[in-house]
This record gives C-alpha cells, structure tokens and sequence, in this order.
C-alpha cells in the first residue's frame, strides 16, 4: 500500500530482458530483498539492494500492462516505498496495481491525459487518481480523459515536469470507486 507521494526521483541504471537496476538513495535506506518500491506506481519486489541501487524483475504481465517496457538505461522514474503504519497518508490509498496506460495530451502544469474508456467511469471532478504513481486531484473530467494542476514542487521532483504530449504515463484510478462499483453490480 502506498500513499502517491513520490519519494525520490530515480534512474534505470541499467536493464537486461526483465531485470531492471534502478539509481536511488532514499529508498534504499532501510529497504532489503523482499520488500516492494513502487516504479512510476507499478508496485516491485526488490531482488537485490545496495548503498546507491536496487533491482527488480518485472513480469511479462507489468510490462504489457505499464509504462515500464519503454524505460531503459538514463530514464528517470518515481518511486515511494510502502506506507508504514505509522506513516501521515499525504496523498490517498495507492495499492501499485497499475489499472492501464493514459497519454499526455498537455504538458503539466496544467496536466491533460487521454485514458482508456474502461478507466474514464472511476474519474470524478475532485476525485483522485495516480498518474505515474503521483497522488492527483482530478479537476476536470473529459470525454476522452482528465485534467489534473501539478503544482511547481512536484513538477520539479518527479517525472511529471519531464513529461510531454504523446508520452506514455501509468493510471491507477480510485480503489474505493472500484470496489463500490463491484458491490453494487452485485445487488439484483
């Protein structure tokens, strides 16, 4: 679980078939094989860890599902550890769980994506969403996709200020949306 508020901005070190290293500090400060950092909000499993590095391998299932197949050595990516307990919740509950891949249509700070149909019916004026695993507010909904405003600060430390119309970015929309759409479909 985690919150979308992106700890710091990495680097793909390096990249061989499935196995990624990625460039980081703060997240590899108390992290060790097992735990998951979350890359561009696709939740990973770090398989090996050192001083300035860690590596994941990403199945075949991420890779058609995320962004993550494009990236390659130099990318930059956000990345947050899980919430712990005892954690403030600045952002909104991010599970890592990439629901599909929307397109920049405008460049922050005035954020335009197009998103996939079957996304667009969780998305609401006011609502959140996670683009690149960065925790958003949705300010206005469109036919074909959302606007969300990028204040400077997160401009400045995540890919999202890097980001340009046609780039490929993950959504993670609402868990609680989803869940009460299953609960209702339920009821005959």
């Amino acid at each position: 679980m985690f919150t979308g508020i992106v700890e710091e901005l990495g680097t793909v070190r390096a990249r061989d078939g499935n196995r990624f290293a990625f460039g980081a500090e703060v997240v590899v400060e108390d992290t060790k094989v097992g735990d998951s950092i979350a890359v561009n909000g696709c939740c990973l499993t770090v398989v090996d860890v050192g001083d300035d590095w860690w590596e994941a391998d990403v199945v075949d299932e991420s890779l058609a599902r995320t962004n993550l197949a494009e990236l390659g050595p130099g990318d930059r990516v956000n990345l947050e550890r899980p919430v712990r307990l005892a954690d403030r919740l600045g952002g909104h509950i991010v599970q890592g769980h990439v629901d599909g891949v929307g397109e920049v249509v405008r460049a922050a700070p005035e954020l335009q994506v197009r998103a996939p149909a079957e996304l667009r019916r969780y998305m609401v004026p006011k609502g959140s969403i996670a683009v690149d695993g960065c925790s958003l507010t949705v300010v206005e909904t469109l036919d074909d996709g959302f606007t969300v405003a990028v204040i400077p600060h997160t401009a400045e430390v995540t890919t999202l200020g890097l980001r340009k119309p046609g780039d490929r970015v993950n959504l993670e929309v609402d868990m609680v949306a989803k869940y009460v759409e299953r609960l209702l479909a339920r009821e005959d």
